[in-house]
């Protein structure tokens, strides 16, 4: 089923995400647990994939086992060192198998900057894989910024133009102070874009997840979340409830604000994307 086409049913949806191993002995642990969080019965699981390729088969192999347990898959590709010919194996693949989502991302730059091979900016990629097939295709989005864009302003103008070239819907960067979405909301609107927005929600179960989490994305940690890593980080077992109770404490305002797409970045954990769908079982409840 196209994503586009369940985010626009009127309903309250929970998505995820897993990503696959760096190796192939690594594959069957990482569909045990693609199983478990489909079991959760998500809107969908994306798939991620690594720079320059080096994962796709591995991506691909994930998102067929999402689908064996009828839950929709949303393959990553990622354009940083990537080129046409890639590119096009990676989405000749996907049609082969019947995969028509794609989550379509710059990626991270690596070490050395080299640039991005042939597709500079993810609407070069979102451009290109429209000319591959007929696939739904979503995009990042940054609530706070693009940590590498000089400006808000910048940065909402880069989406805008990324969306036109043909964004069916968009996912967020992680966030963890709703205020901030619903400021991007506002300018989304003021800039004309439309399109269903799924808000990303990572649990932070490990205090030390903080500072890379600040580091790798930019994103601000509210007094009271810091609060909470600075009084369970030695107590592990308390620091998994509180960031599972924060995560849902989330979800449930951006839902009673109408926002009623939710991405949970699992981190390939099943029992904490368990123990959040459990702790919103009445929520998602209302679809029925």
């Amino acid at each position: 089923m196209r994503i586009a086409d369940i985010l626009s049913d009127g309903k309250i949806h929970l998505s995820c995400e897993v990503f696959p191993p760096k190796k192939f002995d690594g594959l069957d642990e990482v569909k045990r647990v693609t199983t478990a969080i489909a079991a959760l019965r998500p809107a969908f699981i994306s798939v991620t994939y690594g720079a320059a390729g080096t994962t796709p088969g591995l991506t691909l192999e994930v998102a067929e086992a999402v689908r064996a347990a009828q839950v929709t898959p949303l393959c990553h590709i990622t354009c940083v060192q990537s080129s046409r010919e890639q590119v096009t194996r990676v989405l000749r693949s996907m049609h082969e198998a019947g995969l028509q989502n794609v989550l379509a991302l710059r990626g991270d730059l690596p070490k050395d900057g080299a640039p991005c091979g042939d597709f500079p900016h993810a609407e070069d990629l979102v451009r290109f894989i429209h000319t591959q097939g007929d696939f739904c295709v979503g995009g990042a989005c940054y609530p706070e910024g693009h940590p590498e864009c000089p400006s808000r302003a910048l940065d909402m103008e880069h989406l805008r133009r990324k969306v036109d070239a043909g964004l069916s819907f968009l996912t967020t960067q992680m966030f963890f102070d709703n205020g901030l979405l619903y400021n991007f909301f506002f300018r989304m609107e003021r800039a004309g874009i439309h399109v269903p927005v799924c808000a990303g929600i990572m649990p932070i179960c490990d205090a030390r997840q903080v500072a890379r989490v600040v580091k790798l994305s930019g994103s601000i940690m509210p007094p009271r979340f810091a609060a909470i890593a600075d009084r369970f980080a030695d107590k592990p077992e308390a620091m998994t409830q509180a960031g599972i109770a924060f995560a849902t404490e989330q979800i449930v305002d951006l839902v009673a604000n109408g926002v009623n797409h939710i991405h949970l970045y699992t981190m390939n954990k099943p029992w904490i994307a368990e123990a959040i769908f459990r702790n919103l079982s009445g929520i998602i409840g209302m679809n029925t």
